[in-house]
Formats: C-alpha cells, structure tokens, sequence
C-alpha cells in the first residue's frame, strides 16, 4: 500500500479554504498514486473549541460529503479529522472513506484536559480496525498517543497504526519519540500527520512522520514538503513479529490483576 502523509497548514477555523488546500493535496497524491491520504486532525478548521463552527450532523455533513466525493474522484482512500455533532454532543473524530463509503469512524478516545478539549468534546468508548488493501489499519487522535495500552489493544491485528494530529512544536521531541516507541512495541507502521503553520496563538512545525515495524524512519526529518509518500508492507510485519515474537511474552492477566488490586487498595485507603 502507498499512504500519503499531508503537512498541511490549515487556515483557523475556515473550512471553504482548508477544503481548497486539501483537493490540491489530493490531486498531487493522486499523480503519485497513493492509495490511502492522511489529513491532520480536524482537518478543516484547526483544534477548534468553537464546537458550534466545527460540529456537523453526520447525515448532512459537508465535510463528509467533501472528502466522500473525492475519494471517489481521485481513486483513494482518506483519512481526515472532523467533528460530529450528535444531538447536541460533540465528538472529536478520525475518519476514513473509500469509494465514497465510510469505512472507519473513531472516536477520540482521551480529550486533552490540558488544552480543555474535555469540557467541549466527548470521550469515545472503543477502538477499532479496518482492512483496507490486504492492510489492516487502526487510527488514533493526538493525545491518545500518550497512551499505550490502547495500541498494545489493537495491534494485536493491525498492521499499521494512524495518529492525526494538531501537535504544538514546543512538543515536538514527545511528539517524534511516542511515535517511534509505538511501532518499536507494537512492531507495526506508525504513521503520523501532523499539521503545520499557526493555529489560535500556537506553533506547528513541519513533523508529519513514518516508522517502520523496528522503529526505522521511512521520511525525511524536517521535511517542507506539504505531502510525503511511504510504501508499506503487511508481509514485512508478519515477518518482524515472527522472528521477534516478543509481543506473545506479554503478561496480560498478570499486569490487569497488579492494576485492579492497585485500584482496589487505592480505593479502600481513600
């Protein structure tokens, strides 16, 4: 599979204009014949706490309707940030399309308390995979990367992992390091897209970035390019996993009774 991986300055909170950079990402995508496009985290407005902008009803979403017209236009798959409003509730979502249909929609699943994403957004409840050409996928949101048992969940099947993002440059080495350590200990692909330029008050670097099963980067650091393009292999994961099956060594019944009896003790002391 080619995937695409966006650098893209997104205008604040001006979804017409975000869709204009967007097509002319695809179309360049498109001569390169990629077969999959990834696009930041709220793609069409930046990491907006304005939920009344961003927020679509997925029924009559012209965010949808966008990239779902033009995944069947230019014959690929994207993946893109939006934000649903679902009866008053919104959600911070990654989303994939192919063919005009939706084939993947997650759920942010850790609001970022930090940045108050939290008083404005819904957590999701549940993760996720799709099989898109022999590949089998899953995808995050930027701050879920701080969180690695939810890859250690997934990547129990996936073979490649997506992380969208608005990630600020004063957290670049976070940023590049998380990424790096999930393909090392889930021993899959991590892509992860990044937007660029300025956003309410806030710095993005060019960051966007691919590793390998062992943690090899496959794109060029610091890189200006508004859009890089990787090869990925599931047949090179299977390979990794099975000369270093480190991943069947995991403990899992014994880390979930050190966690409940650490919570159950903490709750008694309380």
């Amino acid at each position: 599979m080619r995937v695409g991986l966006t650098q893209m300055d997104i205008v604040w909170e001006d979804k017409e204009k975000n869709m204009v950079k967007a097509e002319k990402l695809m179309e360049q995508a498109a001569g390169q014949k990629v077969d999959l496009l990834v696009f930041p985290e709220m793609t069409l407005t930046g990491f907006t706490m304005d939920t009344v902008l961003a927020g679509e009803e997925m029924l009559f979403s012209p965010t949808l309707r966008f990239f779902k017209d033009a995944s069947r236009k230019y014959h690929m798959a994207m993946a893109f940030g939006y934000v649903e409003d679902f009866g008053g509730e919104y959600y911070n979502k990654l989303m994939i399309v192919s063919d005009g249909r939706i084939v993947y929609d997650y759920d942010k699943i850790h609001p970022f308390t930090y940045g108050q994403e939290g008083e404005h957004y819904i957590g999701g409840h549940e993760v996720k995979s799709v099989l898109l050409k022999d590949m089998e996928l899953s995808g995050f949101v930027c701050y879920d990367l701080r969180f690695p048992e939810v890859f250690q969940a997934v990547s129990e099947h996936a073979d490649m992992i997506l992380v969208i993002a608005n990630w600020p440059k004063e957290r670049m080495l976070h940023w590049e390091t998380l990424l790096r350590a999930r393909a090392i200990e889930n021993q899959c692909y991590m892509i992860g897209v990044n937007r660029t330029g300025k956003g309410n008050g806030l710095e993005y670097g060019e960051s966007s970035m691919a590793f390998d099963p062992m943690g090899d980067r496959l794109t060029k650091a610091h890189s200006k390019s508004e859009l890089m393009v990787v090869d990925v292999e599931p047949e090179r994961v299977r390979d990794i996993r099975k000369r270093f099956p480190f991943k069947a060594d995991r403990q899992m019944e014994l880390y979930e009774e050190f966690y409940t009896k650490h919570i159950k003790e903490t709750a008694a002391g309380a």
